[in-house]
């Protein structure tokens, strides 16, 4: 069994750049796991909320970092707060959920704090000689909007949001995506699929499988390499693919003419998935949340411009969906083949899945 603490060494970053992928072990071995908790997700900025579930004067919103509770609110001055969500005196969650609240109070021992994050009071520790209510405050997270999406990094010593996005807000911006015309219309819950979430982020991260494992997706968009476009730059990737010459409208998954002309996906490291499908103005955000070395949580919400009929949406929802189905059968199957120990490495042909060595050096990267 590989020990990371000891083997994560130059072989791999060679193995990456020779075109094989990570160690297949990479994909179960709770070590590793652990490290990934620890060197990306509580370092990494993440989407966590909407904007406007945060427009009023003391609203809060309970969301997650990767496995890190965080609550994010509007304290009285109008500023942006977020922190831990765990009691500083027996690690209970502060609060749940979203609302308005004038402070955070604990429901264990009633622990209560502002929404600046001091605490404010205790019960009883009146009777504690030398009890500082200043070293009880609840752990800073920092928190930064894009739009109408708010992202928090749980480390306080990170790069701001904008070294992350790079050039992404402009790349949305100049293929006619207006942020600020998007309403959200519904989040999607997946539940909890059996597969490492890296499996699942390289699934995305190339349309190789395309014609073979989505007819639909592959009827409407043009996915033969010199069409569908890849790029990656940083901690972004992006994947462009016009309209098939082809769709007229005839027997397709929905109608895909309107004002967005090609089809966008983008990812953001570490676990955010940005999709953008031709028709009416639309976006969705996926969520990828690993909550354990065989087990992926996710969620997406979709916005869609403000003209956007219910039963337009309900289409591309539903597209959406369906290559979402396709894909977590395969994702099951290669976690499957991996868990077997019988391939170390994989080979990828880079032509057509460099995003995924991409990937894959940033993972390598930050547990190294």
């Amino acid at each position: 069994m590989i020990d990371p603490r000891t083997d994560i060494d130059a072989s791999v970053g060679e193995a990456l750049d020779a075109g094989l992928t990570l160690p297949a072990e990479w994909y179960s071995n709770p070590e590793i796991y652990r490290l990934e908790r620890e060197r990306i997700f509580a370092r990494s900025w993440q989407y966590a909320a909407r904007l406007e579930q945060l427009a009023e004067p003391r609203s809060f919103v309970a969301t997650q970092a990767g496995h890190v509770p965080v609550v994010i609110v509007r304290h009285q001055d109008g500023d942006l707060r977020a922190f831990v969500n765990v009691c500083r005196h027996r690690g209970h969650l502060v609060v749940q959920g979203e609302g308005r609240r004038e402070t955070l109070q604990c429901p264990y021992h009633a622990w209560t704090y502002g929404l600046d994050g001091c605490l404010r009071a205790a019960p009883r520790s009146d009777r504690e000689p030398g009890f500082d209510f200043d070293q009880y405050s609840l752990l800073p997270v920092q928190v930064d909007v894009w739009g109408p999406f708010v992202f928090v990094n749980p480390d306080p010593e990170a790069g701001p949001l904008a070294d992350v996005l790079g050039r992404l807000p402009s790349v949305l911006v100049d293929t006619g995506i207006e942020l600020d015309r998007l309403r959200f219309r519904e989040r999607v819950e997946w539940g909890v699929s059996p597969v490492n979430w890296k499996i699942g982020i390289e699934n995305y991260l190339e349309c190789y499988h395309c014609p073979v494992a989505h007819p639909s997706f592959s009827k409407l968009i043009d996915v033969d390499p010199d069409a569908y476009l890849l790029e990656s730059e940083g901690f972004v990737s992006s994947q462009f693919g016009p309209l098939r010459a082809s769709a007229n409208g005839d027997k397709l998954p929905y109608e895909p003419h309107g004002e967005v002309t090609r089809a966008q996906y983008h990812f953001v490291w570490p676990s955010l998935t940005i999709n953008i499908e031709p028709g009416p103005l639309n976006l969705s955000l996926d969520m990828w949340r690993p909550v354990g070395p065989h087990e992926l949580r996710g969620a997406t919400d979709y916005f869609f411009g403000a003209d956007v009929s219910d039963e337009a949406a309900r289409e591309i929802m539903s597209f959406g969906a369906q290559v979402g189905s396709e894909d977590m059968a395969l994702v099951a199957s290669v976690q499957q083949g991996l868990d077997s120990g019988m391939v170390p490495h994989g080979r990828l042909l880079t032509s057509s899945e460099h995003l995924i060595q991409h990937f894959q050096r940033l993972v390598y990267d930050s547990l190294t």
